[in-house]
């Protein structure tokens, strides 16, 4: 495996994602108690002012009440110092009441009408309050509540609603910050809990598994859960499970290969002495012998040519195909030979496929994939069974079937076809023989799969290519 150390490292806690979620959290929340903050402070703001404005309005009517509307200076005095304010006008549709602490009126720094602002203006203005420096002279109209058709002028400094407001404003800030903490916290914790957790658990065990991917024991994955991260955790031991075999498999394939190498070898010299033996027993006159001595020479020949094949190539890899055009119907007799010796006419062997039915492929490799597909069919129906092996033209192919009236697969054997090691359906097998015959016809451009199989037999199917 691949060295990557900074991958089992974990991140800095600055960088890491439960840092990050604690950040984002606060500030989101945060941005929520801001967009609260903002129209409470504007509120209360309103609030005041109004209040100012209905407490002028009583103070108005005292005087309205007075006879001949006459009231001394200092009742004036009075009346305007429980308002907070330097003067009041009272404006009715045909007059108007006016209560002034001074003969001539402040000058006013700013405006503000109660009576039609929109909320962003009174965000805006309750903003400005808290933020300015020096107080101003503000004139402040609104309507007043003891006549329908009476508004309220009042004339204050900003001073005493600065500071009204800046309290409320620290009071609600305050909140907001204890509010957006425990808030803040109980996300973070729900968040750690039910996404940080699982997720530190999953990288702890992919870097565990990229460490050493043949150890048992890696760290725990998150479990039953049906959410996002339950599937990924599923899907990851699925995936360790499915490399781990794989991994088993190709240490398996390499040492198999040594050992094949050293066989080839070996069984070269074998071979070579039992083919001067079957040329020796060529010139018996024995007509049996005779009969069988072909193709036990050519049997030989082709096994000789697979080991050297083998021995300069070192490895399994198959040639690329080389067609010529032959007779299918020759060659499946000659797979019937190796397959099935004897000359009896009621053999397990039946050759179905018409006479001169040519076809454009490597014969070599046709042969070893009939000779595959007809063994593994003999072997699953015994001796009193049958094998049938057929071929046709059809919409530009050429369809070769290798039928037999055996039991049928097994439910593993079907889910294990055509591949090495795990594909045998005998006890003892390898599952090469389906595998090797898949490579073979894949490198023709053909295509070979399991048509049917059942209680009254299996067909296997190959199509190429009619050239």
């Amino acid at each position: 495996m691949s060295e990557h150390p900074t991958a089992s490292v974990p991140p800095p806690i600055r960088r890491s994602l439960s840092a990050r979620l604690l950040i984002l959290t606060i500030v989101f929340v945060m941005l929520a108690e801001v967009m609260i903050f903002l129209p409470s402070v504007a509120r209360y703001r309103v609030s005041y002012l109004q209040q100012r404005l209905d407490e002028a309005n009583l103070a108005a009517l005292s005087l309205l009440a007075a006879p001949d509307q006459m009231v001394s200076e200092e009742l004036k005095a009075t009346l305007l110092s429980s308002v907070g304010a330097s003067g009041v006008v009272l404006k009715f549709s045909d007059r108007r009441m006016l209560l002034m602490s001074d003969d001539m009126p402040p000058d006013v720094d700013a405006t503000v009408d109660l009576r039609d602002a929109d909320a962003v203006t009174l965000v805006m203005d309750a903003l400005a309050s808290l933020l300015h420096t020096d107080p101003r002279m503000l004139r402040v109209i609104g309507n007043a509540r003891s006549q329908s058709d009476a508004t309220v002028e009042l004339l204050m400094h900003e001073d005493q609603l600065q500071a009204a407001l800046r309290a409320y404003g620290w009071n609600i800030l305050t909140l907001s910050m204890v509010i957006s903490i425990i808030s803040a916290s109980m996300l973070f914790l729900t968040l750690r809990w039910l996404m940080v957790r699982p997720l530190h658990r999953l990288a702890e065990n992919m870097v565990a598994f990229r460490t050493d991917p043949e150890s048992p024991d890696l760290p725990p994955l998150p479990r039953n859960r049906t959410d996002e991260i339950g599937i990924a955790a599923a899907e990851l031991a699925a995936m360790e499970e499915d490399l781990r075999r794989a991994l088993a498999q190709k240490s398996h394939l390499a040492a198999l290969g040594t050992a094949v190498s050293k066989i080839s070898h070996d069984l070269r010299n074998i071979l070579s002495t039992a083919q001067l033996v079957s040329e020796f027993l060529a010139s018996s006159d024995d007509p049996i012998v005779k009969k069988m001595a072909p193709r036990l020479l050519k049997t030989l020949d082709r096994a000789i040519t697979l080991c050297d094949r083998s021995l300069r190539s070192g490895s399994a890899d198959e040639p690329p195909p080389s067609p010529t055009r032959f007779d299918l119907a020759v060659l499946v007799e000659e797979c019937r030979g190796v397959v099935e010796p004897r000359d009896e006419e009621d053999t397990l062997w039946r050759n179905d496929v018409p006479d001169g039915f040519s076809i454009h492929a490597d014969r070599e490799q046709m042969f070893r994939v009939l000779m595959n597909l007809g063994r593994n069919a003999a072997q699953a129906v015994g001796e009193d069974g049958l094998v049938r092996v057929t071929a046709e033209r059809l919409q530009g192919n050429v369809r070769i079937r290798v039928c037999d009236n055996g039991g049928g697969l097994p439910q593993q054997a079907k889910e294990n076809l055509f591949r090495p090691f795990v594909g045998s359906v005998r006890a003892g097998g390898t599952g090469l023989g389906l595998a090797i015959a898949r490579d073979l016809v894949t490198a023709h451009g053909g295509e070979i799969e399991l048509e049917r199989t059942g209680p009254d037999g299996t067909v296997f199917s190959i199509t190429l290519p009619d050239a």
